[in-house]
């Protein structure tokens, strides 16, 4: 572990690059919303792990951004929700099955998510749009501890490499090609990206999620489009001041989940970017 005084110098370094690289990370996120998209049709599908599944540790299950969003579409012709995310998904679980909580999935299927998504988009070929998805946060999250506000820097690297590979390798060229027909894009892949839930507690989480929503806005543009939820919660401002309102972690529960309220931001955000 690095002490307090070295992760912070070397979090300010990491930043400085990527704002160099990158600009501002946000305007780096929001400018793939641009990209020409298809639109609502019948089915809206979700994937990815809590976030995307609406889990909040009171079981409220029914008021995550999916649902909102899902909600909304109707009124633009799309008939269902068809949520395939598992709470503790990572972008391994996703590929290869075992997603550690299956009991709480909205909607059954054997094996893994990303082999039902591909069976759920063959049997509605042309019919599904949008997929929204957020994928990555469990991967990482062990890496950060709380009790100290330390990061395990190798592990931190060793994941996001794997984040990266799983999503540029599989999982978005498979839903991208999924949702061709005939050369056509028939439906709009949507990424959703993250908040960071420990900034009030510990702030020099800020540049490592910063980090990893970067990487997710790279591997997303040749496919689709980021919504930017960082910045819909507040961005990187210390303290935030929606994070006891839009997550659990000022509640009992000290949860990093987003609230009803949080949710409704997200799905705010989704509907900003794609502009339906």
């Amino acid at each position: 572990m690095l002490s307090s005084h070295l992760f912070g110098r070397l979090a300010t370094a990491l930043v400085l690059a990527l704002l160099l690289l990158f600009g501002t990370l946000p305007a780096f996120a929001q400018s793939h919303a641009r990209l020409s998209l298809v639109g609502p049709k019948a089915h809206y599908l979700a994937l990815g792990d809590s976030l995307a599944f609406g889990f909040q540790p009171d079981f409220d299950f029914a008021h995550g951004y999916a649902d909102d969003f899902g909600s909304d579409l109707k009124a633009r012709g799309v008939h269902d929700t068809i949520n395939l995310a598992c709470p503790g998904e990572t972008s391994s679980t996703m590929l290869n099955g075992k997603c550690p909580y299956p009991f709480f999935r909205k909607y059954p299927y054997l094996g893994s998510q990303m082999n039902a998504a591909l069976k759920y988009l063959a049997a509605h070929r042309g019919q599904v749009s949008p997929v929204t998805f957020n994928i990555g946060s469990n991967d990482l999250l062990s890496v950060f501890n709380k009790q100290n506000c330390t990061v395990n820097v190798s592990l931190f690297n060793a994941g996001l490499r794997t984040l990266d590979a799983n999503l540029t390798h599989t999982i978005l060229p498979e839903l991208h090609n999924a949702l061709v027909v005939n050369g056509v894009p028939t439906g709009d892949l949507i990424m959703v990206n993250y908040y960071d839930p420990f900034q009030n507690i510990c702030p020099n989480t800020v540049p490592y999620v910063r980090m990893v929503n970067a990487h997710l806005a790279r591997d997303v543009a040749p496919y689709g489009i980021m919504v930017d939820a960082f910045a819909a919660f507040g961005g990187a401002k210390i303290p935030d001041p929606h994070t006891c309102s839009y997550t659990w972690m000022c509640s009992v529960f000290q949860d990093i989940h987003a609230t009803d309220t949080g949710y409704r931001v997200i799905a705010d955000a989704i509907e900003t970017s794609v502009g339906y």
